[in-house]
């Protein structure tokens, strides 16, 4: 094909693009890579496919989406000028600012036009342009589907199938010239509507009311229903073919009369410019990083506290999957959080690889081994290790509380909470944070306007699929989950993006870090002891601190300072811990920066002295205590009748109950009982008992194919280019060509004689070959070497170069001499 012949068809379109260009297509439309096509004809036939058309349209912005479905409603093909017009209007009834927006129109169109082309949803020169016939089948208009810009068929479309005479009888009534000839009737009709001046004249004389019911119709939709005795306005608009039937009951408003009511344009609003990204409020960027650094710090103790809370195994997992609504509430009770965001924490330790279940048969959610490796991180290591994962999570946690398409509740944990399109929202939502300066905080309404101009809804366009039971918009939720979950997560500060993050989305986690590690307060080696059994901690705890505390003491609150509470209970946890009265004074003495109280040091001993009188161990379970008085005294409780205790020996006593429930309930009338082992040693109890089997975290779910690198794109170009060529390749008729389509057939010696002297020239020939497992191939190959019954030669349609058996070859062809460019 020369360079000057427009082209017939999308695969000679697709043929005259150079390299780049072919990369640029399957960049921008992955699905045709599934697999890589031989040639290019195979990828023009699935470019257009339904399935991969649809998709491609779903990811057009606004404007791209408006350029093309003026397209399907111009004629084909369309020259430039059409399209243009079908944009802009003629101007006429709209008032002063025509002339601005046509100007906005015509400079964004060459670009919408371009984008179009590019995703080979258009082809061919300015002069016909062509929208490829699949796009133009969804965005046509029919009956049961109305074109998105609200117009109707034409009217040669509108009159197929309808009687000469009831032609007759419209043009006669229209003041056209009578015709007997349908093509001319037709043509004259949409003349006459095509033509702004006699169509004014026209509608001129019509009804106040019929002017009305074009009113109702002329934005769509184009369709109305009639009675068999219609009022006289509408009996007076068909008989001048203003309204035509389309069936006994159903009238529509032809393309050509609603374009002159619209003065000419396809949309009532083309959007040719993004909306304006507008800003709330403008703050100091060093608060709103300080901000951020505190929110993220704050993130990180919660994410802590919830691996302690499920450290001695978490919550059972339901058997459909999931966390239960009870276990929700009672995980938000214990961080002090709503419900809502104790689900977001728990659905981002699980997308960071922190939680998971333990796959026992009395299945139960845990830390994993990688929550102890990420504990050791520096806090800001752990912060973007947070955020990085959250920004790939698919797992969406604002659908929490919701219920799927069968009408089931949506858990925490649970199936069916992948929303493909989350993590291209959480990016994009972040980049236009980023495009605001440092310091400004988005408003949220024109953030959603701006997304759904960048990709309108799949409702937009017919034949997009919407999950059943789902809200068409749901990628604004997740806007505006992003934006509530980002202020959680440390994200932003104040509504406005932080530096940290900025270095996270443009330059990686390493970067991020080393931004955020100034901003977060040294951990503090000391805590200020108080005469009422609390402690203080005025800062964040160095961990081996922090990790003791919370054994040896509540969290009584939570906030700039950390207020700890020293109880009976709380000692005796660090007692069955394995730590001793003395360890518990020196650790106390050596991180308070203030004396140790006299009343927590008796309270630490009063306990300790109490620690381990009683011992439990399993009989099914028993008690053994060297005092019989304290023993008696049990027996005498009316509180024990439920554990049905009896004494076995002076010192013993033998009880129905496991020994974890006759443990527990001991403590709760007020005895410090110790478990034992078969060999009457004290059993320590850990805090970090429990840890899930090595788990990776949950996998996103990708929205379509990745995306493929440069390598693999300029792999799969050479390819299809060379598949092309081979496929393309003339040859010439052997002497016995046999039947058709079979391989080329010569004998040994015509073979060898053939490939030899197509080394020597450098030219390619046409050869059949049989592989080892007996599959016959056509090949175009250029033979370089022939010796030892191997011919090496570059193989076009594989675009190596490959050694072949010379047995192995059916037979040798020459290549015409003319070969298609």
């Amino acid at each position: 094909m020369g360079t000057t012949t427009p082209p017939r068809t999308l695969a000679e379109a697709l043929r005259a693009r150079g390299d780049e260009s072919l990369a640029g297509l399957l960049r921008a439309r992955p699905d045709l890579l599934s697999p890589v096509p031989n040639d290019i004809t195979q990828l023009a036939t699935r470019a257009g496919t339904r399935a991969s058309v649809v998709r491609a349209l779903e990811h057009l912005d606004r404007f791209a989406l408006q350029t093309a479905e003026a397209l399907a409603v111009a004629p084909d093909p369309a020259p430039y000028g059409t399209l243009l017009a079908l944009l802009t209007g003629d101007g006429q009834g709209d008032g002063d600012g025509h002339d601005e927006a046509s100007a906005a129109i015509t400079a964004a169109l060459p670009a919408a036009l371009g984008t179009l082309r590019e995703q080979a949803l258009v082809w061919g020169e300015d002069t016909r342009l062509r929208l490829v016939r699949t796009a133009r089948e969804l965005l046509a208009p029919s009956p049961q589907r109305p074109s998105p810009t609200g117009l109707g068929p034409t009217v040669a479309e509108a009159t197929a199938g309808m009687s000469p005479g009831r032609l007759q009888d419209i043009l006669t009534t229209a003041g056209l010239p009578a015709t007997h000839d349908p093509v001319s009737a037709v043509a004259a009709l949409t003349g006459l509507f095509t033509d702004r001046t006699r169509m004014a004249e026209l509608l001129d004389t019509a009804p106040v009311e019929a002017l009305s019911v074009l009113d109702r119709l002329v934005w769509g939709p184009p369709y109305g229903e009639v009675t068999p005795n219609p009022a006289p306005p509408v009996q007076w608009l068909r008989d001048r073919g203003l309204l035509l039937p389309v069936s006994t009951r159903t009238v529509v408003l032809p393309r050509e009369a609603a374009l002159h009511l619209r003065a000419g344009r396809a949309h009532r609003v083309p959007e040719p410019v993004p909306p304006a990204l507008v800003a709330t409020a403008e703050r100091d960027p060093q608060a709103v990083d300080r901000a951020a650094a505190g929110q993220g710090f704050m993130a990180l103790s919660t994410v802590e506290e919830l691996l302690k809370l499920w450290n001695d195994g978490g919550p059972a997992v339901l058997r459909a999957g999931g966390l239960s609504v009870r276990e929700l509430k009672r995980t938000a009770g214990a961080l002090d959080v709503p419900e809502p965001v104790a689900a977001f924490w728990i659905e981002l330790a699980y997308a960071a690889g922190l939680l998971a279940s333990d796959g026992e048969t009395d299945e139960r959610y845990a830390p994993t081994p990688a929550s102890d490796e990420w504990l050791d991180l520096p806090a800001q290591d752990r912060w973007t290790h947070l955020a990085t994962a959250w920004l790939a999570a698919t797992r969406t946690a604002g659908l929490i509380g919701g219920q799927d398409a069968k009408g089931r509740a949506l858990s925490a944990l649970g199936p069916d909470l992948d929303r493909s399109a989350a993590p291209e929202v959480r990016h994009r939502v972040l980049a236009l944070c980023a495009s605001l300066p440092p310091g400004t905080a988005p408003d949220p309404q024109t953030l959603l306007a701006r997304l759904r101009w960048e990709r309108p809804l799949r409702a937009s366009v017919p034949g997009g699929p919407a999950a059943p039971g789902e809200a068409l918009d749901l990628r604004s939720r997740i806007a505006l989950w992003t934006l509530d979950e980002a202020e959680l997560l440390g994200i932003t500060g104040r509504g406005a993006l932080a530096s940290q993050a900025r270095a996270l989305l443009d330059e990686g986690p390493g970067e991020a870090a080393a931004r955020l590690a100034p901003l977060i307060p040294e951990p503090l080696d000391h805590v200020l002891l108080q005469a009422d059994l609390t402690a203080v901690a005025p800062g964040p705890l160095e961990r081996p601190l922090a990790d003791m505390l919370s054994v040896l003491a509540d969290i009584e609150s939570k906030g700039g300072a950390t207020v700890y509470r020293f109880t009976p209970g709380s000692v005796r946890r660090a007692l069955d811990a394995g730590q001793a009265a003395t360890d518990l004074h020196a650790f106390l003495a050596t991180h308070s920066r203030t004396p140790v109280p006299q009343p927590l040091s008796y309270l630490i001993d009063d306990v300790a002295r109490r620690h381990g009188h009683l011992r439990i161990g399993a009989a099914s379970a028993y008690v053994r205590c060297d005092d019989e008085a304290v023993l008696n005294e049990i027996l005498a409780d009316k509180r024990a009748a439920a554990l049905r205790l009896r004494r076995l020996a002076p010192t013993v006593l033998a009880a129905q109950a496991d020994p974890g429930s006759l443990l527990e309930g001991l403590r709760e009338m007020g005895y410090a009982p110790a478990a034992e082992s078969a060999e009457g040693d004290v059993l320590i109890t850990r805090a970090d008992a429990r840890r899930t089997p090595p788990r990776t975290p949950p996998v996103p779910v990708p929205e379509g194919p990745p995306v493929p690198d440069t390598t693999l794109l300029t792999a799969a170009v050479r390819a299809i280019r060379a598949g092309d060529t081979a496929a393309r390749a003339v040859h010439r008729e052997v002497s016995d060509p046999g039947e058709a389509g079979s391989l080329p057939r010569t004998t040994p010696a015509e073979t060898l004689a053939t490939v030899q002297a197509a080394a020597m020239t450098g030219s390619a020939v046409w050869i059949g070959y049989v592989n080892a497992d007996g599959a016959a191939s056509q090949r175009v190959i250029a033979p370089v070497k022939v010796e030892g019954g191997f011919v090496t030669a570059y193989d076009h349609t594989a675009d190596e170069v490959r050694t072949y058996p010379l047995h192995r070859i059916t037979g040798v062809a020459e290549l015409a001499d003319e070969q298609p460019a």
